[in-house]
C-alpha cells in the first residue's frame, strides 16, 4: 500500500475540487483536475471545461515555465489519456514537460486508455502511483465509468408527490405539488445530465419543456464552456407524438423513440430525431437497449422524468442507479395519482430502497435514494 503523505492528500482533494468545477460542462468527456506541485508547494491547477478543450494537466502545465515543470509532481482525478482524440495525448505532454512523479487517483475505464497511459509513463521513467482518493473519484465520474464499463449511462429518477404519495389530482392537475425552491432544484439536475427521458402521456398531459432554465439556476460554467440543453427523448411506442408542443419551441436535441417507424411533420424540420427501439414482451420500448443505445450517443447520465408507470418500469428493470424524491407539505387523498406503479404481489416483492439522503428544499423535502437488494 502505497505510504501518501498529508500533503498528497491535500492536493488530490484540490484535483478533485477542480474536476467539479466541469460538474456541469464536460458533456460526455469525463470530469478531471490535476494540480502540479513541487517541494510541497502548489504550482498550478487546472480542470477539464468541456469537450474540445484542453485536458486537465495541460490545462495546469500551460500555467507555467517549463524549468518549474521539470522535477514536479502532477496529481490528477483520472489516469493521463495516452492517446488521441479531440486533444493530444497528455502523457506526451507530461513526459516533455519533464514531470518525475504522477499520481492519479484511478485507472482510466476508457479501453482506448486503461492502464496505458500508466505503462507509457513508467516507460518513460516516471514514477505513478494510483489510487488515492479513488472512492471520491469515481463517485464523481460514475456515469462515464458506468458508460465505459457497462456500456449504459447512470440513470437518475426524479419525482415529486404530496406527503402521502400522490403525483396528481385525479384529474391529472400537478401544477404545482411542489415549490419554487425544489424545481429550481430539479433544474440543477436536469444541467447535470445529457439527456432527459420521459414518455408521451407526460407530453401529451403536461406539455413540458424539458430544458434546462440556466438563468434560475446560478451556475457557474467555466469560461471556455456555453450552456448546453439535454438532450430530450421521449418514449412513444406508438407514436403519438403532437404536431405542435411547447417540447418544439426550445432549442437542443429532441429524440423519439418509438416501436415502429413512424411519420412526424418535426421529422422534415430537422428539429427532431427518430430512433426506432426494440420492444420489450409486454409491447412497451425495451429500456435495457434504450440505455445501450443512449451510452452509444455519448451519454453518461441521464434523468427520468415521468410518470407513475414509465417510472416504475424503470424501478422494475432494476436501471434506477439514484433517485430523487421531492415531498410537498400536501395530503391529496386516495383519489389523487400514485407515485411509483410497481405493484408487487406481496410486501416481500416490494422493491427494497436505501434512503442516503433527506434534507429541506424550502417547504419540501428531497430525499435522496438507491435501490436495494431485495
Amino acid at each position: 500500500m502505497t505510504d501518501w503523505t498529508d500533503f498528497d492528500r491535500l492536493a488530490m482533494r484540490m484535483a478533485l475540487n477542480q474536476a467539479s468545477r466541469g460538474l456541469y460542462s464536460t458533456g460526455e468527456n469525463p470530469r478531471v483536475g490535476a494540480v502540479i506541485a513541487k517541494q510541497d508547494q502548489i504550482l498550478a491547477e487546472g480542470f477539464h471545461q468541456a469537450p474540445g478543450c484542453a485536458h486537465a494537466e495541460i490545462e495546469a502545465l500551460a500555467q507555467l515555465a517549463h524549468a518549474d515543470a521539470a522535477g514536479a509532481t502532477c496529481y490528477v482525478t483520472l489516469e493521463p489519456c495516452s492517446h488521441t482524440g479531440k486533444t493530444g495525448p497528455c502523457t506526451e505532454a507530461l513526459i516533455s514537460a519533464g514531470v518525475t512523479r504522477v499520481v492519479a487517483a484511478m485507472e482510466d475505464p476508457n479501453p482506448e486508455v486503461s492502464g496505458r497511459g500508466i505503462s507509457q509513463l513508467k516507460a518513460a521513467g516516471i514514477q505513478v502511483e494510483v489510487g488515492l482518493l479513488e472512492s471520491e473519484a469515481r463517485a464523481l465520474n460514475a456515469g462515464f465509468i458506468k458508460r465505459m464499463t457497462e456500456g449504459r449511462p447512470l440513470v437518475w429518477l426524479k419525482s415529486a408527490a404530496s406527503l402521502d404519495g400522490r403525483t396528481a389530482m385525479a384529474d391529472g392537475e400537478s401544477k404545482w405539488i411542489t415549490g419554487p425552491e425544489a424545481r429550481m432544484d430539479v433544474q440543477s439536475l436536469r444541467a447535470r445530465v445529457g439527456a432527459v427521458v420521459t414518455g408521451i402521456e407526460t407530453i401529451r398531459m403536461d406539455d413540458p419543456r424539458l430544458t434546462v432554465r440556466w438563468s434560475d439556476t446560478h451556475i457557474q460554467l467555466p469560461p471556455k464552456a456555453t450552456a448546453r440543453q439535454p438532450l430530450r427523448v421521449i418514449l412513444d411506442t406508438h407514436g403519438r407524438l403532437p404536431d405542435s408542443a411547447a417540447l418544439f419551441d426550445e432549442p437542443g436535441e429532441i429524440l423519439w423513440v418509438t416501436g415502429a417507424p413512424k411519420a412526424h411533420p418535426q421529422l422534415d424540420t430537422g428539429r427532431v430525431l427518430s430512433w426506432v427501439a426494440p420492444t420489450a414482451d409486454d409491447g412497451r420500448i425495451d429500456l435495457h437497449a434504450l440505455c445501450n443505445e443512449l451510452a452509444r450517443r455519448g451519454i453518461n447520465e441521464l434523468l427520468v422524468e415521468a410518470g407513475a408507470t414509465l417510472a416504475g418500469a424503470w424501478i422494475q428493470a432494476r436501471l434506477v442507479d439514484h433517485g430523487v424524491l421531492y415531498m410537498a407539505p400536501k395530503l391529496l387523498g386516495p383519489r389523487g395519482l400514485s407515485l411509483y406503479d410497481v405493484g408487487p404481489a406481496q410486501l416481500a416483492d416490494a422493491p427494497a430502497l436505501f434512503i442516503s439522503d433527506v434534507r429541506k428544499v424550502g417547504a419540501d423535502l428531497r430525499v435522496d435514494w438507491t435501490l436495494g437488494v431485495n
